[in-house]
């Protein structure tokens, strides 16, 4: 029996509490056996999360999860319903220690996030809007490798990933409505470290 598709941020931070136990090291493999789920949602999710959270700040980390981001959303944009990441990407990883910092970080993040969190505009979860939403992952993932010059400039991406992985996650329409109208602010930035 398969574990229930998580609902909300805490469901999901719980499942991540337990990736690569009594490891040194915490693997992006290992974030994605501990959820359990290899869906859209979760798929966005996690690495919205670690880029949001200050494991942002590590060099290299989002252009990493930029790449992940890509993948996945290119796999859905051509139709895949399971989805193949590289064991390149999958290996790379962070210390137990700022990995445990980060989840205590997102942990109190998630108890106002969850207040709001409710199935509503389901419109914006399902059909064609799912590719939609994989596209507007690919155009926040471009802007990732350029931003990481200004510090820790790529939380905005990743609360915008982190909306869009909820929302895809629990049905909730408001959270890629906000994450439309961030990443507007997103793309100024980018154009601001461009130009």
């Amino acid at each position: 029996m398969t574990d229930p598709q998580p609902e909300n941020l805490e469901s999901v931070l719980q499942k991540l509490d337990g990736a690569a136990d009594g490891e040194d090291r915490v693997s992006i493999g290992s974030m994605l056996e501990a959820t359990g789920q290899r869906s859209f949602g979760v798929l966005l999710l996690v690495p919205g999360l670690l880029v949001l959270s200050p494991l942002s700040g590590i060099p290299g980390l989002p252009t990493f999860f930029a790449v992940m981001i890509v993948l996945v959303a290119t796999q859905l944009l051509i139709g895949r319903h399971h989805f193949w990441i590289p064991r390149w990407l999958l290996q790379r990883s962070a210390s137990r220690r700022k990995y445990d910092k980060a989840m205590g970080f997102l942990h109190r993040l998630a108890k106002h996030v969850d207040r709001i969190l409710r199935p509503r505009l389901e419109i914006l979860t399902t059909g064609i809007a799912v590719r939609l939403t994989a596209v507007l992952c690919v155009l926040v993932a471009i802007t990732m490798p350029p931003l990481e010059l200004i510090p820790f400039a790529n939380s905005l991406a990743g609360v915008i990933l982190t909306l869009l992985g909820l929302g895809m996650m629990a049905r909730d329409g408001a959270m890629i409505l906000a994450a439309l109208g961030l990443y507007g602010v997103l793309l100024f930035l980018f154009i601001q470290v461009l130009f």
